[in-house]
């Protein structure tokens, strides 16, 4: 650069400035706001007011020293300032050539320091720095046509510039996504072919990065402009339609069910599947048999709660217990591990529902038990009917092409209990039937594993639903009849009958206020059950494991005392044994007593098989 005109003094005063490098050949105004900055530029006198422009290492420094700044900056030449309202001045600066700072001279009121200039260093001139000039070149020119903030004039501006060096720093100059350190290690490289080198690198990313930015905002636009298109079509149809005359009802329903389906924050493969029925139903006649079959379809996806859970997320231990002592006496077992999987749940939220399956003998509270855990859980209680069904369909639903098809049992009872969380009882496991419509006790075999339950496929939805959540319960009365394969997914707990002074409690606890009410008599006042005559009931009328037979004869009693208040007699009835005999009639079964007192003669026998 020995052409220069001028003349880079020994000592020149230092402008220290944040994230901004200025390039030799570049015009920059900055802003001065230190009060050190603000005394330097005050202090230029004459033509040629020349100062060398350096930048921080770290911007934060209010007060920067020589350590806080870089060594190589350039000497600019002040072409004008400007004051403005806020004190602050702006300094329009022209780079004139690179200089390196060797040594501080003062620091108040401003810096001064010693300088040596730092001449571009390019050396023979051969094919190699030309390739590099026009590949940097060339780069420059994709970088400007592609990114919207710089000129096309540029382009013409760096074809025009033979000297590499100069070349070098107004790209350097101009380009505005170079980073501080990138644009300070440019200015700090002398060297002009290491400059243009790094340069090209530079330029290649920033290229790179433009093209995938405007490949994206293109594939975006296309985007925007496919909704626009269609939105303008089904505008313009809508407007037709009404021109006619003809109803757009269709259009409405349609619309409606994307809404739902939108709404109902289904997992992606079941939106896919519902986008691409919707797209069918769009192009059909509400006429069409098919039409009817699609619609039906969505209306059950949508409706079913794929994402809408009971919302109970605290588990009160005690208030669970609480109301399972409530409505049932004994069963500790069952009640106990109820309360097991719940402080389970409680400490892990995440763990899958256990398969539990009651099996005992008829009216000892199997189906009663679970509506008392739906409650003491918060949960929604939905009970499935298996007594007598044979078709695997009833489970698992039919496929869309059967006309009148519906989904299964299961399905249907989520959709009735409108959270993906219920209790779902399955009554009656062990009557479950077969025939030439297949197993339904093997369909049931996905459903009941925790394992498999996650992803159930209904045939009639065709899209994986999530029955992890469910907390399953199934009833029998015998264990024999279930098959094995279905016995291995479940808990099996079992039921035992009651005792005699069980059913006593229970009588007196549950059944005769329930009883009681169910009639209008109020017990203690119009009705009164004495412990001979409840045993008299439990002993000659109802030998039985469970307590329905029970609760039957005691609703035969007090209807019989329904009846003689509502024709005038309101004297409170106390029942005895003698006015059970007198109610129920001849004793249905013999006593102990009389049965032992029979077998004492020899050849006696009190049944035969």
């Amino acid at each position: 650069m020995a052409e220069k005109k001028f003349s880079v003094p020994d000592v020149l005063p230092v402008l220290p400035v944040r994230d901004t490098v200025l390039f030799p050949g570049a015009v920059l105004p900055l802003t001065v706001g230190r009060e050190s900055s603000l005394a330097l530029v005050n202090s230029l006198e004459g033509d040629e007011k020349l100062l060398a422009v350096v930048a921080q290492h770290d911007p934060r420094i209010e007060d920067p020293s020589a350590a806080d700044l870089h060594k190589v900056g350039t000497v600019a030449k002040v072409h004008k300032t400007v004051k403005m309202p806020n004190g602050n001045v702006v300094v329009f600066l022209e780079g004139l050539q690179r200089v390196q700072v060797t040594e501080l001279v003062t620091l108040r009121p401003y810096m001064r320091a010693r300088v040596e200039p730092q001449p571009d260093i390019i050396g023979e001139v051969d094919a190699e720095l030309e390739a590099l000039q026009r590949n940097a070149q060339e780069l420059f020119r994709d970088v400007v046509s592609h990114s919207p903030q710089l000129s096309d004039d540029l382009q013409s501006v760096a074809l025009n510039i033979d000297d590499p060096g100069r070349l070098a720093d107004f790209m350097a100059g101009t380009l505005p996504s170079l980073s501080t350190l990138v644009r300070q290690e440019l200015i700090e490289t002398p060297n002009v072919r290491k400059r243009l080198e790094a340069l090209i690198r530079e330029l290649s990313k920033e290229l790179e990065v433009l093209e995938l930015r405007s490949k994206i905002h293109e594939q975006v636009q296309e985007q925007v402009s496919q909704n626009q298109r269609e939105y303008l079509l089904r505008e313009q149809m809508k407007a037709i339609q009404k021109e006619l005359g003809e109803s757009d009802d269709s259009m409405q329903e349609i619309d409606e069910l994307r809404k739902k389906v939108e709404d109902a924050n289904m997992p992606a493969e079941a939106k896919k599947e519902c986008e691409r029925e919707l797209k069918r139903l769009a192009k059909m006649t509400p006429a069409s048999a098919e039409y009817m079959v699609s619609r039906t379809y969505l209306e059950w996806m949508t409706s079913l709660p794929w994402s809408k859970s009971s919302g109970n997320e605290e588990i009160d231990i005690t208030k669970a217990q609480t109301i399972l002592n409530e409505d049932h006496y004994d069963l500790e077992k069952v009640k106990e591990r109820i309360l097991d999987y719940l402080a389970v749940k409680k400490l892990q939220p995440g763990m899958k529902g256990p398969i539990l399956c009651f099996i005992g003998p008829p009216g000892v509270g199997k189906t009663s038990l679970g509506k008392s855990i739906a409650r003491s859980l918060g949960r929604k209680f939905v009970r499935i009917a298996l007594g007598g069904m044979h078709d695997e369909a009833e489970i698992r639903g039919h496929r869309r092409t059967y006309i009148g098809a519906l989904p299964g049992q299961i399905i249907q009872g989520i959709k009735r209990a409108e959270m993906n969380d219920p209790v779902m009882m399955l009554d009656e496991v062990d009557k479950l039937g077969r025939d030439f419509r297949g197993d339904p006790s093997s369909a049931l075999m996905e459903v009941l594993d925790p394992e498999q339950n996650n992803s159930f496929r209904d045939h009639y939805l065709d899209v994986p639903f999530d029955l992890s959540k469910v907390l399953f319960i199934a009833t029998a009365n015998w264990m024999d009849p279930i098959p094995e394969p279905l016995r291995d997914r479940m808990e099996i707990i079992e039921l035992p009958g009651y005792t005699g002074e069980e059913k006593l409690h229970i009588a007196h606890k549950y059944l005769i206020p329930k009883q009681a009410a169910e009639h209008g008599l109020k017990v203690g006042e119009q009705l009164e059950f004495t412990d001979p005559g409840l045993q008299e009931i439990i002993h000659s009328f109802t030998r039985e494991a469970g307590v329905r037979n029970l609760e039957r004869e005691i609703a035969t009693i007090t209807r019989k005392q329904a009846r003689r208040i509502a024709e005038g007699k309101t004297e409170k009835m106390v029942v005895t044994p003698e006015v059970v005999r007198e109610f129920l009639g001849v004793p249905k079964f013999r006593t102990e007593k009389e049965v032992a007192e029979r077998v004492k003669k020899p050849g006696v026998a009190v049944g035969l098989v």
